[in-house]
């Protein structure tokens, strides 16, 4: 059974910074692409990031490129996300997710999820 398990979410000020923490387990293939997606309060689930297997690409929508920084362990099996200068609207909960490829994040979908982190940018 695979598990996704998030940590890392709470309250920050503006302009503050956390770390979010994603540890999979139970995921039988042998590499596989991480990332986050996020839901703000009265709006839909969009995509945020991703991570590919070795850690060498990184994608970033628009509105946190320069803000989020993904990185992986040295096992793969546990994914950071650095964010800084967070703002009011980065409140949202944080899905962690997998997917077989970066690339199929351009889809808007990921093949296991997390339950969610909550975190919360006070202005």
């Amino acid at each position: 059974q695979v598990q996704l398990v998030e940590s890392g979410g709470g309250l920050v000020q503006t302009g503050g910074s956390l770390i979010l923490s994603c540890t999979v387990s139970g995921r039988t293939r042998s590499s596989y692409a991480m990332g986050w997606f996020r839901q703000a309060p009265g709006k839909e689930r969009v995509f945020v990031c991703t991570i590919s297997w070795d850690g060498d690409f990184t994608y970033y929508v628009d509105g946190v490129k320069g803000r989020f920084t993904l990185f992986r362990d040295g096992t793969k099996n546990t994914m950071f996300l650095q964010k800084n200068n967070l703002k009011p609207e980065d409140t949202a909960v944080y899905y962690c997710t997998t997917n077989t490829e970066t690339q199929n994040y351009a889809l808007g979908t990921a093949d296991y999820w997390g339950e969610g982190t909550q975190v919360t940018v006070e202005s």
